[in-house]
């Protein structure tokens, strides 16, 4: 006999219907995004002024610089997206002491494209539109730069909770940015008009190299009072310690490429004492660099074999390495010493195949919307 429930129709089984993906949203898109257009930039303008006779290699490297350019434009894009969007986290980044010094970056990702225009991009859009756009990027990253080395700082003293022995390599960021205007502004001081303009411009940049030197030697003790008495760094955050070559290189570069700019704009007793202060400063800071270098690529080793994770922070493995491949280029032509020539070649390979590894991780991480998730 069959019942009266049997007999009713079964209910339809639910549909299920596919929804797609949501695409990343900005919220949890930090400042240390721009560390991608410096690394980017600095691999163009690095290569620019290497004597390297590769058949295509203009070619490419003003593809980079291009690819530099158009990073530059995403990022400011959707970093002002974030902060008119997602206002409250923007603060809590300003207030978070990891965070914070990161703002540094936008300053020298606006320098580092402005040095490419200037040295790679003039045969693209000619001498004119490139000097325009390397003032305007090295007046504006010049500006915010200044603004992220008194600001950071600030809120690290009055509002940040700093535990003790928690120093990172991440401190140098805002107050190395004003080193990079001290590298960055000799090139364009012959484009002043002679006189006051270009020796007020050039002792603006020594000034710039002197507080952001300073500044770095304030830090950098902490840093390593921080690796012996706490131990290593958290196996994501170990790629950082590449970011205190980013001074050493930087301030290299910009005392040789100052000397060179002071003659002519300076008197010939003080332009020729920058001449020598760039090699009795240059060369033992470079020898400085290559030590932190190797003890940086020793703790990164040692990372790697316990399973060091990809994080954005492999950034900090081109940008630094980039300064260095300059300074090291300008010893070489300061000294006339062919090591540092051959220095500066090695430097570029290691920051090629560090752009590439990383730019690549980078690219897939994205697609997989796994970087711009919520930390955890």
């Amino acid at each position: 006999m069959v019942t009266a429930a049997q007999s009713l129709p079964r209910p339809p089984a639910p549909v299920r219907i596919a929804v797609a993906p949501r695409p990343p949203a900005l919220r949890h898109l930090g400042p240390n995004w721009y560390a991608t257009v410096m690394g980017t930039a600095v691999v163009a303008s690095a290569g620019s002024a290497l004597p390297l006779d590769v058949p295509g290699l203009p070619t490419v490297l003003t593809g980079v610089w291009a690819l530099s350019v158009v990073l530059l434009a995403t990022v400011v894009a959707a970093r002002t997206g974030h902060w008119a969007r997602h206002r409250d986290q923007a603060r809590a980044h300003l207030l978070d002491p990891a965070v914070a010094p990161f703002y540094g970056c936008l300053s020298m990702a606006l320098l580092a494209v402005g040095t490419g225009t200037l040295t790679v991009g003039g045969d693209v859009v000619s001498e004119g539109p490139a000097v325009a756009a390397a003032f305007a990027l090295f007046g504006a990253g010049t500006l915010i730069g200044l603004v992220a080395a008194v600001v950071v700082p600030y809120l690290m003293v009055v509002r940040h909770k700093v535990e003790a022995g928690s120093a990172s390599p991440v401190w140098l960021l805002p107050v190395v940015a004003p080193m990079v205007s001290a590298a960055s502004g000799p090139l364009l001081v012959p484009y002043l008009p002679p006189g006051q303009w270009r020796e007020a411009a050039l002792l603006a940049c020594y000034a710039m190299f002197g507080l952001s030197l300073l500044a770095t030697l304030l830090i950098l003790p902490m840093v390593f009072a921080r690796l012996v008495h706490h131990g290593p760094l958290p196996l994501a955050a170990t790629p950082a310690l590449f970011l205190v070559l980013g001074p050493l290189g930087q301030s290299t570069t910009a005392v040789n490429k100052l000397a060179g700019a002071a003659s002519g704009v300076l008197d010939a007793p003080y332009a020729a004492g920058m001449g020598v202060f760039a090699v009795v400063y240059g060369v033992p800071v470079m020898g400085f660099a290559l030590l932190w270098l190797a003890l940086a690529a020793a703790m990164v080793a040692r990372a790697a074999r316990r399973r060091m994770p990809f994080t954005p922070a492999w950034w900090a493995f081109t940008f630094p390495v980039g300064t260095c491949v300059t300074g090291a280029h300008g010893l070489a032509d300061r000294t006339g010493l062919v090591a540092y020539q051959w220095l500066a070649t090695a430097l570029y390979g290691l920051l090629v195949v560090a752009w590439a590894v990383t730019g690549t991780l980078t690219l897939r991480g994205l697609l997989r919307g796994e970087l711009l998730r919520a930390p955890r």
